[in-house]
């Protein structure tokens, strides 16, 4: 039995149909509205965040890297570009107008590839001097805005210290400071900027308050890339 033929019209609907679940299933985007969401969360946020800066992080898994990756929003009326910083976040404007429209985050590689996540780090001073007891309330400002963003995840977490993160072996340079003289360097090794990211190519330097228990500074030779709360 010979089947007939069906209309052109029909035929391309069927085409584009597949093609929108081709890129559903292994597509280079993201949704806006989700980090919109996001961020209005931390801007709403009541407590004390004075150390703490939120960003979107679009974070390789392995095998990928960063290089020469770029993030743009897009939508009907919207079109700029993002850029990311060497740990892969970026600061997102809050626009109302590409929320509206559903923009879309696009990537220019397969979004198989990498994740995709609001993060919540520690600001990095200029001068690279950290006193103790900010670097804890930082820990604990941070603990508290995932507690309220997610606490499930987070009510039976602590706060045990803070982790600086370098591009280079050579940059890793973190001392304690205590009346007025510079310690040794704290160990570094090779792991992730952030606990839960997979993304291993960073070298870090743990600070653990249990190890240093009175006051004082931790001073940092080099700008990290980034500062992230450690949670036990």
């Amino acid at each position: 039995m010979k089947l007939p033929r069906l209309p052109l019209f029909i035929l391309a609907l069927l085409a584009a149909a597949g093609m929108a679940c081709a890129q559903a299933q292994d597509g280079e985007w993201v949704s806006y509205r989700d980090a919109y969401r996001a961020m209005v969360v931390f801007e709403k946020y009541g407590q004390p965040k004075q150390f703490l800066q939120h960003h979107y992080q679009v974070s390789p898994k392995e095998g990928a890297t960063l290089d020469g990756v770029r993030l743009t929003l897009s939508g009907k009326t919207t079109r700029l570009d993002l850029p990311l910083d060497a740990a892969g976040r970026a600061v997102f404007p809050l626009l109302k107008a590409a929320y509206d429209e559903n923009a879309v985050l696009a990537l220019n590689r397969k979004r198989s590839q990498y994740t995709f996540q609001a993060r919540v780090s520690i600001v990095v001073r200029p001068d690279g001097v950290y006193e103790a007891a900010d670097l804890r309330s930082a820990c604990e400002q941070a603990l508290n805005y995932q507690r309220y963003a997610d606490g499930a995840a987070y009510r039976n977490r602590k706060c045990v210290g803070v982790r600086f993160a370098f591009a280079r072996k050579a940059e890793a340079d973190v001392r304690v400071r205590k009346a007025g003289h510079d310690g040794a360097a704290l160990p570094a090794q090779d792991g992730p900027a952030f606990m839960d990211d997979a993304d291993d190519r960073f070298r870090t330097v743990n600070y653990r308050f249990a190890d240093w228990p009175e006051p004082g500074q931790v001073v940092s030779r080099n700008a990290p890339l980034a500062i992230a709360p450690l949670y036990d």
